[in-house]
């Protein structure tokens, strides 16, 4: 934990654990409100709706063929680094395959070199491309884990006491969670935990803050917020407890007697501290599967369009159905997680992470297809329900990876591209500094010239924008204080970032 900033983090949790401790005795909901209340006033809640949507890439995607290189002399570049697809390897993307994907920015990028920058998305991303051109959603270019800011001398230095790596680089665990806790593999508090630490006195039902569809994630567990998991078909039920309206043979032994027997045992008070503590539980469950399963049913009469056969879009239907029963679940501030995994592509990146043509001459859609079309219909969903300016998604990874080839695949990586979409981003831009693509050492990893400062060898980007001033930037919208940002993300001042106090811009 030595990330943490112990001065303001150990205060926050030895508050917050004595608040649990002292209300022990009482339903968590509303010791999670009382608790919260010491909170509160920082937290800038006015009433309204907003929620948080993370779409974590579990394997490290590629960034080199989802957000292209498109200017001559660049793509050049790109292709003599990845080589030209084929049947033997190779693994740069046609250039005539992306025009339709082209993005049309306000203001074209400048790399560090000051050079103007044209980028096309994966041809299998012709969703998430109108998204960007029509000012739905934005770029965050090269953004990465930074305790503090480094250039290549700094992270070649032994002076690691001045400039500190982040633990762990290119270890998919430890990366995966550092990207959502600041922590390596073991944290237990994450950032959107953290925020919904602060926006629990927000929500009437506070359990349901911080919800994921994807099973169990530090990034949604805070000190006093739990990560509430659901299904895509909805809450997840103590089964043998579970009185079915229209089927007693769902019962226990086909007996609704027995299964009410059942609910009174486990719910019932305990003279053994550990049973009572356990019924309470089981009693905390069954009330909020029966919260859940309530409010879903108000929106079965709501449809909304999502492609069939994507995993990730029957996550994101979920999200979008919680999301119109918020005023059910009385709801004003929530974080939501949902991922997709297979990105880690060593092997076989064509096939599987989309943007070639197969035999047949058609666009694989791949992975990337599955998350253009999946964010697309969440996106759509969110105008139907006329929130789009009150929900924003971002996409988040282990971390990016290699520019440099290996054969039919490529290696682990650091910095990468992400998406952000809503209708409250500052859309159809790039945010952060574009990296230049030369090809000396982005191959070989020897070689060493002033213009090869943008990666760490073999093309691993060395982020220009962290993972602090990415988040802080969304948590500022959400309504997070600036005299609580440290307690959410502890490094973000060590960064000034190209806009005021660190944050990037890109949330209206």
């Amino acid at each position: 934990m030595y990330l943490i900033k112990p001065d303001l983090h150990s205060r926050r949790a030895f508050l917050k654990r004595t608040g649990q401790l002292a209300f022990s005795s009482a339903a968590l909901p509303m010791a999670m409100n009382l608790a919260a209340m010491g909170e509160a006033a920082a937290f800038n809640s006015p009433g309204d709706y907003k929620a948080l949507v993370c779409v974590f890439l579990y394997g490290a995607n590629d960034f080199a063929n989802t957000v292209v290189t498109y200017d001559n002399p660049s793509y050049a570049q790109y292709l003599n680094i990845r080589g030209a697809f084929s049947a033997s390897g190779g693994l740069a993307l046609p250039q005539a395959d992306l025009a339709a994907t082209l993005l049309t920015p306000k203001v074209a990028p400048k790399d560090s070199l000051g050079v103007i920058r044209q980028f096309a998305l994966n041809p299998a991303m012709t969703r998430m491309a109108n998204l960007f051109n029509t000012g739905k959603a934005a770029i965050q270019l090269n953004v990465g884990p930074l305790i503090v800011p480094l250039t290549r001398d700094n992270y070649n230095s032994s002076d690691h006491k001045t400039f500190p790596r982040p633990p762990q680089l290119f270890s998919h665990n430890d990366q995966q969670s550092i990207w959502q806790s600041s922590s390596p593999e073991g944290s237990k508090i994450g950032w959107g935990g953290n925020m919904g630490d602060l926006a629990l006195s927000s929500n009437t039902q506070s359990t349901f803050t911080c919800m994921s569809v994807t099973g169990n994630a530090v990034f949604l567990s805070g000190d006093q917020a739990l990560q509430y998991q659901v299904t895509t078909s909805g809450a997840v039920r103590i089964n043998a407890a579970y009185v079915s309206p229209t089927n007693v043979a769902n019962s226990t032994y086909g007996s609704t007697a027995v299964t009410n027997v059942l609910r009174s045992l486990i719910q019932q008070s305990r003279g053994h501290k550990l049973e009572n503590e356990y019924n309470k539980v089981a009693a905390r469950s069954i009330a909020a599967e029966g919260a859940i399963s309530t409010a879903l049913a108000s929106t079965t009469a709501t449809t909304y369009t999502f492609p069939a056969g994507n995993s990730l879009a029957d996550q994101l239907k979920m999200v979008a159905r919680l999301i119109s029963a918020r005023n059910v679940l009385g709801a004003k501030r929530q974080v939501f997680m949902v991922s997709l995994g297979g990105f880690d592509t060593h092997d076989y990146l064509a096939r599987d992470h989309g943007g070639f043509r197969d035999a047949n001459n058609a666009i694989i859609p791949g992975l990337l297809g599955k998350v253009s079309e999946a964010i697309g219909a969440f996106y759509d969903a969110t105008v139907a329900m006329g929130i789009a300016d009150k929900v924003t998604t971002f996409t988040a990874s282990d971390f990016g990876r290699t520019l440099a080839s290996n054969g039919d695949g490529s290696d682990h990586g650091w910095g990468s591209h992400h998406f952000v979409v809503g209708a409250a981003v500052n859309g159809q831009s790039f945010y952060g500094t574009p990296p230049p693509v030369s090809v000396s050492d982005a191959k070989t990893g020897n070689s060493y010239n002033p213009e090869n400062q943008w990666h760490v060898g073999q093309g691993r980007l060395l982020p220009t924008t962290s993972v602090d001033q990415f988040g802080a930037t969304m948590a500022k919208w959400f309504g997070v204080a600036s005299s609580e940002m440290t307690s959410v993300f502890p490094n973000i001042n060590n960064f000034s970032g190209t806009y005021s106090s660190g944050y990037m811009g890109f949330m209206a």
